[in-house]
């Protein structure tokens, strides 16, 4: 079917190289509508745009800690871990009770390679509000430690799919975990899991886990 359409495009465009271009416009178009398993090309973009912007606002003003605190997530989104760590400890002291703030810094610690700190800081995270940032810093731990410690990611990305059953993104990651366990059968349970929860999803929660659905397919038919 692929190779139809490029010949019809070729045909048509009388360009084999241009056709192909069209072709993978129309693939990437498709799978942002309708699967989301590529990355969006315009999201990086726009937050540059933003941490100039919050740059900008904190070069007039060097005391907003609500920015700061923005501009140390996009860091994190960016995988920026010391820079983000920074400007966390600079608004440590008007932060101490805020779950979002331990889970963040603990990202960054993690980010850093200070496994056992960044552990701490995101279990008093965990503490202070169990559902903080909806169970991401359990899926942060587990792939922290999936190659030191494989049997503790294990149990993290355990407790996150225990508080988050509807989760496809932890079945997956828990397949890949048994995997690497060599415990084939467990992972390939884990997928099925995954791609079941998927299939009873509300519409509007499929779009974001269907790329985990995709991926615990193909994991599963390669074993």
């Amino acid at each position: 079917m692929k190779f139809l359409i490029l010949i019809i495009l070729s045909w048509l465009t009388g360009n084999v190289f241009f056709s192909l271009l069209i072709f993978l416009a129309i693939l990437y178009f498709l799978d942002r509508r309708f699967i989301g398993i590529f990355p969006s090309l315009t999201k990086p973009f726009r937050r540059s745009r933003h941490i100039a912007r919050l740059r900008q606002q904190l070069a007039l003003n060097s005391f907003d800690v609500s920015s700061k605190r923005e501009l140390a997530r996009l860091l994190l989104d960016r995988k920026k871990f010391q820079e983000a760590h920074d400007l966390l400890q600079e608004v440590k002291s008007s932060s101490d009770t805020s779950a979002e703030y331990w889970s963040d810094l603990g990202e960054a610690l993690l980010g850093m390679g200070k496994l056992e700190e960044g552990e701490q800081h995101t279990l008093h995270a965990l503490k202070i509000n169990e559902r903080v940032k909806y169970g991401q810093p359990y899926l942060s731990l587990a792939l922290a430690f999936r190659e030191k410690s494989p049997e503790k990611a294990l149990y993290y990305t355990e407790q996150f799919g225990e508080h988050y059953s509807s989760s496809s993104e932890a079945y997956y990651l828990i397949g890949s975990l048994y995997q690497s366990l060599n415990r084939k059968e467990e992972a390939k349970q884990a997928w099925e899991e995954s791609i079941a929860i998927y299939r009873t999803l509300p519409r509007y929660k499929k779009r974001d886990e269907r790329k985990w659905a995709w991926k615990s397919y193909f994991k599963k038919l390669a074993q």
